[in-house]
């Protein structure tokens, strides 16, 4: 009989077949939403979790801490409950009600700050503490390595091996690093295509990080090319995910498809496969769906 933990990952592709107007190649939409959690974010906090009991680095005692935008503190507290751990989470005041409320549903102390930056530093500075294991997102290689061991590995299979194109949202980069190291293992000539905001947008889950604040695990050199996202086209496109193609989804999904479908536009042929992050229904206090 299976776990929850056992659910985590092997999301379905589904095809983009309205909003594509390219009919030599392929648009594949890889629904993340579909973890139990909601999110990509399963996969890195159960590796990061996993892993950290595993080599002893949780102490008996110690609890959880860790700086989020949203996505990653809701796996978190899902999977800190399995293995019966306290978490901390420290997110940005501006995050809609319904991820912190998923968070306290799930036994998370929530604490609330002025923007990522002031919850990263107030994690870091925590977690110093013996009393709390920082599991640091940013720097920590069990984030990438899930979707080294995961998500790039099942793109490959359900792809038959013919993916030419990888987009992704960049964030704390985990997801495009550790599918990147996978993907050009097998294909060097697939193409990673990461995408950040517009200067002046703001989109949950996609930062254009200051250089004090590049999470440590990002190495430039696994990405292709960066498309930029205004705030604007990254909206539009979550709502013609969900009006078009019944796809639900936030706003940073939105920048990925848009990204990937105007790349299609400019291919001769391909497969391009990019990352829903989550779901729609995260988002339903905020104007994403206004």
């Amino acid at each position: 009989m299976a776990t929850i933990l056992d659910l985590v990952g092997n999301t379905p592709l589904v095809e983009i077949k309205k909003l594509n107007k390219n009919p030599k190649v392929k648009v594949y939409a890889k629904l993340e939403g579909d973890n139990p959690g909601g999110s990509v974010k399963d996969r890195a906090a159960l590796n990061m979790i996993k892993s950290a009991l595993e080599r002893g680095d949780i102490k008996p005692g110690m609890k959880l801490i860790e700086a989020t935008s949203g996505n990653t503190g809701i796996a978190l507290a899902m999977i800190a409950r399995q293995f019966d751990l306290e978490i901390e989470l420290v997110l940005p005041e501006k995050s809609t009600r319904e991820r912190t409320q998923t968070m306290e549903a799930y036994g998370a102390k929530v604490i609330q700050l002025d923007g990522i930056e002031a919850c990263r530093d107030y994690a870091d500075e925590k977690g110093q503490s013996d009393e709390y294991f920082q599991l640091n997102q940013f720097a920590n290689p069990d984030n990438y390595e899930a979707h080294y061991k995961s998500t790039g590995p099942e793109i490959w299979r359900d792809t038959d091996g013919k993916v030419t194109h990888f987009v992704s949202s960049m964030g704390t980069t985990g997801t495009i690093m550790g599918t990147s190291m996978y993907l050009k293992e097998q294909d060097s000539s697939v193409q990673i295509v990461g995408c950040q905001p517009t200067d002046g947008s703001s989109i949950p889950g996609i930062r254009r990080w200051p250089k004090e604040y590049l999470p440590k695990i990002f190495d430039a050199s696994r990405v292709d090319r960066v498309i930029d996202i205004s705030t604007e086209d990254a909206t539009a496109m979550a709502r013609n995910l969900a009006k078009t193609e019944s796809i639900f989804a936030g706003m940073s999904s939105g920048g990925a498809a848009h990204a990937a479908l105007k790349l299609a536009e400019e291919l001769e042929e391909g497969l391009i496969v990019f990352i829903v992050c989550d779901r729609g229904d995260r988002y339903l206090s905020s104007e994403l769906f206004a």
